[in-house]
């Protein structure tokens, strides 16, 4: 019984799982995130959408954004050719 179970484990499904907790700790600005996604309208959209957080470190003009690093990459573009 236990062949089983370990036979119905993705082993990439995992490790992208582990990937994506480990970069709930990190941000990305907003350029990067638009690249990731694919653009800065895509990026917008997904930011309404409540699909990822995204806040500003004070409400100065000119702050940066910063975008939560994991869902940023839930939402990548497919970059295969």
């Amino acid at each position: 019984m236990g062949k089983c179970l370990i036979k119905s484990l993705n082993p990439a499904e995992i490790q992208l799982e582990n990937i994506f907790q480990v970069m709930e700790h990190f941000n990305f600005s907003k350029d990067m995130a638009a690249a990731i996604v694919g653009g800065p309208k895509k990026l917008e959209e997904l930011i309404a959408a409540g699909k990822i957080y995204a806040n500003k470190s004070t409400n100065a003009q000119n702050s940066k954004w910063k975008c939560n690093a994991a869902q940023v990459l839930r939402h990548c573009r497919n970059m295969r050719k």
